[in-house]
Formats: C-alpha cells, sequence, structure tokens
C-alpha cells in the first residue's frame, strides 16, 4: 500500500479502527504528584434565563445595591461575582444557543450545517481528568447535556440520582468488577494489536500520511493511558457517604425538587473528589411547578410579554430556583478540605444561553462565578454592544484550575476586571 487512504482500516479482535481516526489531545496540565491546591468547576445552566430587572444590580463595582435574586445570596456577597454585558459572539437568539452555552461555536441557531465544537469542561478533562475516578460528570434534569467532545458530539448526561449516586458510590458485585476489569483489558490489547498494524505501514508512507499516522498514534497513547487510569480505578473502592441513595424524582413540572436531588449529589461527588468537572442542566418547562402561587409552565411565564401577572409568578419560581443554589453554596462553605472551604476551591459557574427569554435573546447573559479562588463581592459590567466573549471567562476559569489556556473558542484571553484570590 504507497497511500493511506480515508478507507484504509486496521483490524483486530473484530474491531476496526480508521486511520487517522482521533485528533490528538492536548497534554495534561499538572503532574500526578502536584501538591498545588484541588481546584473544580461547576457549571449551571438555567435554560429559560432570569428576568433581568430582578437580577442585575443598577451600579457597577463593589458598593451596588442588591436585587431581589441576589439578596437570597446575600450571605454569600463576598463570595461571588455578578456580571452583565456579556454574551458569545455570533451566536444567535433562539433555544438552539444552549448548544453553544459551553462551546462557544457559532451559529447554532442555523441548524443545517452547525457542527459543534468541545466545551469548556471536556476541555479541561483532556488535562486533569485522570486525576479522579470520574473525569467528568454531565448532569441534567431536562433530557438534553451541556458536554461535548472535540469532535462535537453530545457527551450523553446522567438524568436520575438514584443511578447517579449508585455510579459515584455502590460497589458491583464481584463479578461484575471482574468483568468491567477484562472489559478493560480486551480494549488494551486490542489497542496494542491495532497499534502494531499501523506502525508496520509507517515505512511506505508520504511526510503527510506519517504525520496523520503520528497523530494517530498520540491518540492510540491517549486512549491506552485513559483505559489504564480506568482499571487502576476499577481495583480501589469507591468512596463511602454517610448518605441515603436518593429517589428519582418521577414528576417532570417538579423543577425545584430536581434542583435540590442534583445539587445534592453535586455536594457529595465533590466532597469525595470523585470528579473536579461536573456540568449541570436545570430543568425548563411547560407544566406547571408544584410551587406555591404558580399556576402557569415555567416556559410560558419565561415567555411573559411583560403580563404583569405573568411577571409576579415568574419572580415567585425564579426566586424558589436561587434559593436552591443558595443552599449549595451554604453546603460548599460548610465543608472543609486542607484548610479551605469548599467553596474555595469550587468554581461555580451559574448562568443561562438566553439573556431574556421572552424574546429568546442571547445577549446581556445572567452571569454569576461564586468561589473558586477568585476576588469576589463585586459587579463587574461590560458594554452589552461590544462586549467581551463569554469564552474569556471560561479562559479566566481554566488557568485557575491551573491549565495553560491562552484563548478557548471565541475567548481571546482571561476575563478583565476578574482577578484572583
Amino acid at each position: 500500500m504507497n497511500t493511506l487512504t480515508r478507507r484504509t482500516f486496521l483490524r483486530a479482535a473484530g474491531v476496526s479502527l480508521a486511520l487517522p481516526v482521533l485528533e490528538s489531545l492536548q497534554p495534561r496540565a499538572f503532574a500526578a504528584g502536584n501538591t498545588a491546591p484541588i481546584r473544580r468547576m461547576l457549571f449551571v445552566c438555567t435554560p429559560l434565563g432570569l428576568h433581568p430587572q430582578h437580577f442585575f444590580p443598577a451600579e457597577a463595582g463593589r458598593d451596588y445595591a442588591s436585587t431581589p435574586y441576589l439578596d437570597v445570596l446575600k450571605d454569600f456577597r463576598n463570595d461571588f461575582t455578578v456580571m452583565s454585558g456579556l454574551a458569545h459572539p455570533q451566536v444567535g437568539s433562539s433555544h438552539d444557543s444552549l448548544f453553544s452555552f459551553l462551546t462557544g461555536a457559532p451559529h447554532p441557531e442555523l441548524r443545517a450545517g452547525f457542527r459543534n465544537s468541545i466545551s469548556v469542561d471536556q476541555f479541561a478533562a483532556e488535562h486533569i481528568g485522570r486525576q479522579t475516578r470520574f473525569p467528568s460528570l454531565s448532569l441534567s434534569a431536562e433530557g438534553f447535556g451541556l458536554s461535548w467532545t472535540r469532535s462535537g458530539a453530545l457527551v450523553p448526561p446522567d438524568l436520575y440520582p438514584a443511578r447517579i449516586f449508585a455510579r459515584l458510590f455502590l460497589e458491583g458485585r464481584p463479578d461484575e468488577v471482574a468483568a468491567q476489569a477484562r472489559r478493560l483489558r480486551d480494549g488494551q490489547s486490542i489497542l496494542d494489536a491495532v497499534r502494531g498494524q499501523a506502525r508496520s505501514l509507517a515505512p511506505s508512507l508520504g511526510a503527510r500520511d506519517r504525520e496523520k499516522l503520528d497523530e494517530y498514534f498520540s491518540s492510540v497513547r491517549e486512549l491506552e493511558e485513559r483505559l489504564a487510569s480506568d482499571e487502576a480505578w476499577s481495583k480501589k473502592p469507591k468512596p463511602r457517604v454517610d448518605a441515603p441513595a436518593p429517589q428519582n424524582n418521577l414528576n417532570p413540572a417538579d423543577l425545584i425538587g430536581k434542583n435540590r436531588s442534583m445539587f445534592d449529589l453535586i455536594h457529595l461527588a465533590i466532597q469525595t473528589d470523585s470528579t473536579r468537572l461536573i456540568t449541570l442542566l436545570l430543568l425548563g418547562t411547560s407544566l406547571v411547578p408544584p410551587i406555591p402561587g404558580v399556576s402557569q409552565g415555567h416556559h410560558d411565564l419565561s415567555h411573559h410579554g411583560q403580563d404583569p401577572a405573568k411577571l409576579a409568578q415568574l419572580k415567585t419560581l425564579e426566586l424558589e430556583k436561587m434559593k436552591t443554589l443558595r443552599d449549595l453554596l451554604e453546603k460548599l462553605k460548610r465543608t472543609e478540605e486542607q484548610g479551605a472551604s469548599l467553596l474555595d476551591r469550587t468554581m461555580v459557574f451559574f448562568s443561562s444561553n438566553l439573556g431574556n427569554a421572552s424574546n429568546h435573546s442571547t445577549r446581556n447573559l445572567p452571569v454569576l462565578l461564586a468561589g473558586g479562588g477568585f476576588k469576589h463581592g463585586q459587579h463587574l459590567v461590560f458594554d452589552p454592544k461590544n462586549p467581551p466573549p463569554l469564552c474569556n471567562l471560561y479562559v479566566s476559569m481554566l488557568q485557575r484550575m491551573g491549565i495553560a489556556a491562552g484563548n478557548f473558542s471565541s475567548g481571546t484571553g482571561p476575563l478583565k476586571g476578574l482577578e484572583m484570590a
């Protein structure tokens, strides 16, 4: 064979791999023996936005007058920064902007021809994911998810608290553990065989094809390291927690109950260092939630058209949502790790893909960043007509994780005005 074509396959143990099949992954930023403080990121999206007048302060800086939604978080005022004016460039006004919430990929609203890019959590997982049993967790109360692979494929989210709890904390039967170990070993042996076949092709290839093959080998090595890491973790007992297994909330309208179940699990996952990268899509529904004073669905209320009655009910609903965030921050704040609180170690990003759900605007997104070792207690204001890309905030968060990222997606550098503590 003289050239490496798109139809070239390597075959081993019944598995076929096209060459090159994977893009090279970036090297990990941390060595295994790194003793720096553990850092984590949690990304939460409320898909129907937050009513701007009840969220954004009128004043910039540290002396801003609070708002109804920020009043709920008053005990944590010095633990978070609220930001206004931010948006993703070239992401049009549509519910489909959810696709680009953590990727910054342009024009998801066009659908035809749209191809997503890697989400910020998965970008971080390529660097630090193997330091924990689970490189990342994609969670959802909605049925969809926020995490996307480097090739633009959706990472299937976990939807059910009982199943998530079992993955995190319950050991399988001995035969199930042994079967998992065999599957991992089989995967490694398949990669070994395919790699040997691929290497034998190298002498007959041109320079460009050898470059592609080198990229392929890099990907294979990454997969081998991932398999080895998975096998090592499979031999270690899962952490024990003093918490009962949760029950699945099967009420599709109970957005507050679903929030609380997911936030409780997130606290446990962070407390046990089971993962350091979590995404969560909250529930947005047309069903009427079981909240006193609310008689219409969340979707209908968010598309209020300035109707006073709808706005009043929307405020009631969103205040309850903010209380679930407050309770999570409280749990993280009171849980200690190596002389610091989990909130000090965890960046909690709470936002939406919509700035104003009533007209589907994706400008001036509601952004709140809590914890994680930044200088908080302020309202950062950016010009909504010419804002820095939201991905600049993601760059700041990646750098706080210790990842040497000068840019990410549309981001051109760290967000100005947000300083590390």
